[in-house]
């Protein structure tokens, strides 16, 4: 596989267009929780994540937390405030933890969206996973050191990006 590659970019977690989510087949949306659905330097989901996650489901599409962090209670806290299954210690870029939550929502990975901020953990474990990923801008330019290293990477490699809804 040469660089990570998304299928979209799109500004935030609540501008990615649900309708065309169904229309796409999706029937599972994988999500990151740091920088994603839960801001760097808060510990809560905002208000608009909440509440397109309600209609991600209202929709007919599971939805699960897939996370890298180590601080297990505090992603299984997020993912019950979010209403979501979880997968905590991911290990991204490795798409293991991607094959583990399609198996226990009952979904391929042809039926399966990655919602993350990062190219090199999120969207490259989609492309290595075979499932469609969407690039969302960080909730926070709070990061962890190595992420920000990661990310000027990713500025060097790609330059500035264009997201859908800015």
């Amino acid at each position: 596989m040469a660089f990570p590659r998304p299928w979209r970019c799109v500004a935030t977690v609540d501008r990615i267009d649900v309708d065309a989510l169904v229309r796409a087949g999706v029937r599972c949306v994988l999500i990151d929780r740091d920088n994603t659905c839960v801001p760097r330097d808060d510990t809560v989901a905002p208000p608009e994540v909440i509440a397109w996650l309600e209609r991600v489901r209202a929709a007919g599409i599971k939805t699960c937390v897939v996370s890298n962090n180590f601080h297990s209670k505090q992603v299984e806290r997020s993912a019950r405030e979010l209403g979501c299954d979880v997968v905590h210690h991911a290990m991204k870029p490795a798409p293991v933890a991607l094959w583990v939550a399609m198996r226990r929502m009952g979904v391929t990975a042809g039926e399966t969206v990655l919602v993350g901020d990062q190219l090199f953990t999120d969207v490259a474990a989609g492309n290595f996973a075979g499932v469609r990923t969407i690039l969302v801008r960080p909730q926070s330019e709070k990061d962890l050191w190595y992420t920000l290293i990661f990310r000027k990477i990713e500025r060097a490699v790609y330059g500035e990006r264009t997201y859908e809804g800015d």
